[in-house]
């Protein structure tokens, strides 16, 4: 009985002929976690079109590690990394199982470091606030990678693509974080204000999109070279690795779909974008 549970179960990642797409999301503030609005409804509509995956791979600026790490516990716990919101986000329990399984056989995928099985972490706000909208039954397998915070960009943008045949066996692979991210630099008074997006913001929102559909990878990865919006908007780049992850994800066939495209409190993008 064991070992035909145990057939079952992993003949779920045997490759399948249609790609997975691949996502990345601005994810915001937690409340987007628990809120109804303009974001967490598209993320509802993207779980509904989708094809039910058989796990989801997550890379959230929220989990920054020395080395390369992915959780392998069976039942992950939901992380409430931040402070100073309301009880009910804190309330907030998503119990969606975890994949030792795929854990072990992304380890084997990747070959260019040794990639840790993690039994401590679990999923943050980087995750769970973004997958409990897409799959509310909590009923897929979410796993996440650590983002190795002493290694640069091209590091992330080539590891991520020793992921790519998980996207033939049928895991979703979602970037978890924000093109343009400067918590220092938010107005406070303007959150609410639709579009309101500073010069400099939206100026380098504009460019990335380009960059992105016309799959200009190479300059994404040397983001410090776009010159002082990328200073202003890219201050630490926890929130940028996360967008290398799915760029690398990529093939020549892909299209580009652009969405949440809006800004927040001047120095903060909501822009997100699918292929596949």
């Amino acid at each position: 009985m064991v070992m035909n549970e145990l057939k079952k179960y992993t003949d779920q990642f045997k490759t399948r002929e249609k790609l997975q797409p691949v996502f990345f999301i601005g994810h915001g503030s937690p409340m987007n976690g628990i809120e109804q609005n303009i974001f967490s409804k598209k993320w509802q509509e993207i779980g509904k079109s989708i094809d039910l995956p058989c796990a989801v791979l997550v890379v959230s600026a929220h989990w920054l590690s020395r080395g390369t790490l992915i959780t392998a516990m069976s039942e992950p716990k939901t992380i409430h990394d931040f402070g100073g919101f309301p009880q009910e986000l804190f309330d907030v329990q998503y119990p969606a199982p975890g994949s030792p399984f795929l854990a072990e056989e992304t380890t084997k995928l990747i070959t260019s470091t040794n990639v840790g099985l993690d039994h401590d972490w679990g999923l943050d706000h980087g995750t769970w606030t973004v997958v409990r909208h897409m799959f509310p039954d909590a009923n897929v397998p979410v796993l996440q990678l650590s983002i190795d915070y002493y290694q640069p960009a091209s590091y992330h943008y080539n590891l991520a693509k020793e992921l790519y045949s998980l996207r033939k066996r049928g895991v979703l692979i979602i970037g978890s974080g924000n093109m343009i991210h400067n918590l220092r630099m938010i107005d406070w008074n303007n959150m609410s204000t639709p579009g309101f997006g500073y010069d400099w913001a939206q100026s380098l929102n504009e460019t990335l999109k380009k960059k992105i559909i016309s799959k200009e990878h190479q300059s994404l990865i040397a983001y410090h070279s776009m010159g002082e919006a990328a200073k202003l908007a890219i201050p630490t780049p926890d929130h940028y690795y996360p967008m290398l992850y799915s760029l690398a994800l990529m093939d020549d066939k892909d299209d580009v779909e652009i969405f949440n495209d809006e800004y927040v409190g001047g120095s903060l993008s909501m822009t997100s974008f699918r292929f596949g």
